[in-house]
């Protein structure tokens, strides 16, 4: 069977329609598109722009980083969410020092080395920083090709092997071009393919969408449950670390005892957080951000 053609309808409505992001500028270095890459798992681009921007002005470069103490990163970090990546950053940056003479390196293999960098990460530096020729699996890129080409409305929880080969046949020949197709595909599943509610009058491939042709059939996967924050250990490690961030030195047990008044779910977040290495508990009783 004939398959359609994507790139070019895809690639002609990125040129007119992308967001004018500073990780994807021309000056934007290796090393800002990997901070960008990490910010953005998990977390909008209204809330990583601020972040990111800062974090750029403090530590241009993985060396500047790597000479700090993690604890500073985990401040920096902020309100992002997800504060392991924080640590895993100080730590790729360390190891970028290390083993790359700061150099965040361009092959994949050695980006999939870097601690806490997983095969969506590694494939995206690799191809937006370095322009080569790899297939870029996000949330939004999935859910563009389940609909597009598979035609149903949502990919499978967990990402497949078929959806990876899926992926790597539609790559374009060239790098260059591969490179751009998939920065375009990925935004084209945030601005027009969203999740709820897509704006089929306004896509590119509308009439080859497979999902559209097959009358838009409704997800009868698994339940997709969102995400809830309110109450959660989430939210009480998240009190309990911003104390730490907002202090200029190690704090008191009674702290911490004030961000959250249920006892046993405090004492698990913040047992939980120790474990993470988010943060460490003084001789004296007193806790610090890692150092």
């Amino acid at each position: 069977m004939h398959r359609p053609t994507y790139a070019e309808p895809i690639l002609s409505w990125y040129t007119e329609h992308a967001r004018d992001l500073p990780w994807r500028r021309p000056d934007a270095s290796p090393w800002a598109v990997l901070v960008s890459e990490i910010m953005l798992q998990q977390t909008p681009v209204s809330r990583v722009l601020p972040a990111y921007e800062a974090w750029l002005t403090r530590w241009p470069t993985p060396a500047a980083l790597a000479a700090e103490p993690p604890g500073e990163a985990v401040r920096a970090w902020g309100r992002l969410g997800y504060p392991r990546r924080a640590l895993n950053l100080h730590a790729s940056a360390r190891a970028i020092v290390d083993r790359h003479d700061g150099q965040v390196p361009p092959a994949y293999d050695d980006l999939r080395a870097l601690p806490g960098v997983g095969a969506y990460t590694a494939a995206a530096v690799a191809s937006f920083a370095y322009r080569q020729r790899h297939a870029v699996l996000d949330t939004n890129v999935r859910r563009v090709l389940a609909r597009m080409v598979t035609g149903v409305e949502y990919p499978p929880k967990t990402q497949t092997a078929g959806e990876v080969r899926l992926a790597e046949s539609l790559l374009p020949p060239d790098a260059e071009t591969a490179a751009t197709w998939g920065v375009a595909v990925m935004e084209l599943g945030a601005l027009v393919c969203t999740a709820r509610t897509p704006r089929c009058a306004d896509c590119p491939v509308i009439a080859s969408c497979a999902w559209r042709l097959a009358g838009k059939p409704p997800y009868d996967g698994p339940a997709r449950k969102g995400q809830t924050y309110a109450g959660t250990d989430r939210q009480c490690r998240g009190r309990l670390l911003a104390v730490l961030r907002h202090a200029s030195g190690p704090v008191e047990r009674a702290a911490l005892d004030d961000a959250w008044d249920d006892v046993r779910q405090r004492e698990r977040a913040l047992a939980s957080l120790i474990e993470d290495g988010l943060i460490d508990p003084l001789d004296d009783g007193r806790f610090t951000l890692p150092r």
